[in-house]
C-alpha cells in the first residue's frame, strides 16, 4: 500500500493508520531527512526478523533505530554530559550516533560491544510515527541488492511489493546517507561521512 502523507503537517489519521501496521508487526517504508528508511516496531522481534530477511543482512549486524528526541534517547542509551551536549547541538539532523545501549533495547539490536546506532531525523512524518508508537522504530535504508539507494517512494513500492506493508510517500528523498559518529567513552569517532557535517569531530 502506498499512502501520501504531508511532509510538513502530517495528517494524524494517516499516522494512526501506519501506527496500526507497526502494532501488527508490519514493515513500513518512510521518509527521513536523508534517504527513505525501512523499519518496524523495535519491540516486535518477529517484525525485526522480517526486516533482516528483507535486507538479506546477517544478525551480527544490528540495525540503527529512530528516537523521537533527546529525552527519548536517554531511555535507550547511556548518555553522558558530553554526548548530551553534542547531540543537543546537532539533532534533529542527518546523523547516526553510536552509544552504549540500555536494558530497554532488545538484545538483537545491540552489537557484541552492547552499542547501538541512534537517529533523530529532521523529518516531521518520521518523528510523528515514533511519537505515536511510543517507542523507537528500527531503520535501514531502502536500497536495491547492489546497494544503490531508491529515493522515489513509488519505486520502493514497485520494487518491494507485498514484502512491505505500507510505503509512505513524503516526496522524493536525497541520495546521501546519514553521517555515523561514535560517542563511546566520550571519544568522537567518525565511522561514515554522509549528509551531516562532521568537521566538528575531525
Amino acid at each position: 500500500m502506498l499512502i501520501k502523507i504531508n511532509p510538513i503537517n502530517p495528517q494524524m489519521r494517516l499516522v494512526r493508520k501506519v501506527y496500526d501496521v507497526f502494532k501488527k508487526g508490519g514493515i513500513v517504508a518512510y521518509p527521513t531527512d536523508t534517504v527513505y528508511g525501512i523499519g518496524c516496531d523495535i519491540m516486535n522481534k518477529k517484525a525485526i526478523e522480517k526486516v533482516y530477511l528483507l535486507k538479506q543482512r546477517h544478525k551480527s549486524k544490528p540495525f540503527s533505530f529512530i528516537c523521537s528526541g533527546l529525552k527519548n534517547i536517554s531511555h535507550y542509551a547511556k548518555v553522558s554530559n558530553y554526548a548530551y551536549k553534542t547531540m543537543k547541538r546537532l539533532l534533529p539532523g542527518p546523523y547516526t550516533f553510536i552509544l552504549e545501549g540500555s536494558r530497554q533495547v532488545p538484545k538483537m539490536m545491540l552489537t557484541k560491544r552492547k552499542t547501538a546506532g541512534i537517529r533523530v531525523p529532521e523529518n516531521a512524518i518520521c518523528l510523528a510515527l515514533v511519537e505515536e508508537l511510543g517507542n523507537p522504530i528500527i531503520t535501514t535504508s531502502a536500497t536495491m541488492p547492489d546497494g544503490s539507494i531508491i529515493n522515489d517512494p513509488s519505486l520502493i513500492h514497485d520494487y518491494y511489493r507485498s514484502r512491505i506493508d505500507i510505503v509512505i510517500d513524503g516526496g522524493p528523498s536525497g541520495d546521501n546517507l546519514s553521517s555515523v559518529v561514535s560517542l563511546i567513552d566520550d571519544i568522537p569517532g567518525i565511522i561514515r561521512k554522509g549528509k551531516g557535517d562532521v568537521s566538528v569531530f575531525e
